[in-house]
């Protein structure tokens, strides 16, 4: 398995568009969304200039894959939130879901020196609570009817990493190590 991450560019939207449409992958998301590639540029021109978010494009084996993304940036508490997708279904397995999570937290807590990382799941989905379970995250609190989306509640699951926790627990995890490239102002925690 070949994981790479790199930046998003206009050339991707159009898929990146088309995966973020598709019901296998927004079945489990807060919105439905209708997109357009004139309002993807506009949201790729945004997340750009925005130093509080990151977003890399995933290829597996160098082909596109899905898109991940940290937010929080520049929160002085020191948290992240964190969410991706792989919209490739058949480039989709356990390893790297497992690998990309991992990394995550490395980049998280060893590149950026922040304290914690935390994400939301639709409850119903628990398959990616249990793969969050197997990365060592701990579920922080669930709330139930939470989201209403196209007239139906749902109950979410608020799980959260702490640097503390993933350090103490890290050598005791198997992954591939994924490269997350990092700005220069985001080494070691300094936003500038």
């Amino acid at each position: 398995m070949g994981v790479t991450l790199r930046e998003i560019e206009e050339k991707d939207l159009e898929r990146i568009m088309r995966w973020r449409m598709d019901e296998d992958v927004t079945r489990y998301m807060n919105t439905n969304p209708t997109l357009t590639l004139e309002g993807q540029k506009v949201w790729l021109q945004k997340i750009r200039g925005d130093r509080d978010v990151r977003y890399w494009l995933i290829e597996v084996e160098k082909e596109p894959a899905g898109v991940i993304n940290l937010t929080g940036l520049t929160c002085p508490a020191g948290d992240l939130g964190w969410g991706y997708y792989v919209g490739e279904r058949g480039l989709r397995s356990m390893k790297t879901a497992l690998s990309l999570e991992m990394s995550m937290y490395d980049y998280a807590f060893d590149t950026l020196k922040k304290r914690a990382v935390y994400g939301d799941v639709f409850s119903l989905n628990r398959g990616v609570i249990q793969l969050h379970k197997l990365c060592g995250c701990e579920i922080v609190e669930e709330k139930k009817n939470h989201v209403c989306k196209e007239g139906v509640w749902y109950d979410v699951t608020y799980m959260g990493m702490t640097a503390k926790r993933w350090f103490h627990i890290r050598d005791t995890k198997k992954y591939e190590h994924i490269l997350f490239p990092a700005r220069a102002e985001e080494v070691g925690g300094q936003f500038t």
